[in-house]
């Protein structure tokens, strides 16, 4: 969560200047790099939950119904939604668990796979993910506090960074920003 009142100065600027005076200048720009990084991540996420919360969803959980309504029929394999999500099938369990007991996806057997399980999205669970949707892009994806011409400069630069990390490989024809 981010501090109710500004600190007096960049926490990160001055662990940079502490690497330099302790003579790991080599490795003060990447550690601030790093830094600055996760914590942004920490005010960008304190964002989104402030704004899912009342709704009654995380942010995984709220990926997890927008991943199934960009599918062509709402559903999805969970293997694949583990793979398209980008974390371990257990964690993909639980939120499916989550959004089964409250009725926004159901699980079916897959109709041509019996060892796989479709997560299929309900009727409420499209709703409710439009509604998420409208009332996250309006509170915090159009409004990032970060000017336009810097957004796609950062992601470009991360985008870069996930790539060398083996994050994705490159589709022939390659979408806007990457």
């Amino acid at each position: 969560m981010a501090a109710s009142v500004p600190l007096p100065m960049d926490p990160i600027a001055e662990a940079r200047r502490q690497w330099i005076v302790h003579g790991w200048t080599d490795a003060a720009d990447g550690m601030a790099a790093f830094s600055s990084v996760m914590r942004a991540h920490q005010l960008m996420y304190s964002r989104v939950d402030a704004v899912l919360k009342p709704l009654g969803l995380s942010y995984a959980r709220l990926e997890m119904l927008r991943l199934l309504s960009f599918s062509r029929d709402g559903a999805l394999p969970m293997a694949s939604a583990s793979a398209r999500l980008q974390v371990h099938p257990t964690s993909v369990t639980n939120v499916v668990d989550r959004l089964e007991k409250d009725g926004f996806v159901r699980r079916e057997a897959h109709p041509t796979d019996g060892r796989a399980t479709l997560v299929v999205l309900t009727g409420t669970g499209r709703t409710l993910v439009e509604r998420a949707t409208r009332v996250l892009n309006g509170a915090v994806f159009e409004q990032p506090g970060i000017p336009e011409e810097d957004l796609l400069t950062l992601t470009g630069i991360l985008a870069r960074f996930r790539r060398a990390a083996g994050d994705f490989t490159d589709p022939p024809e390659r979408p806007e920003p990457l």
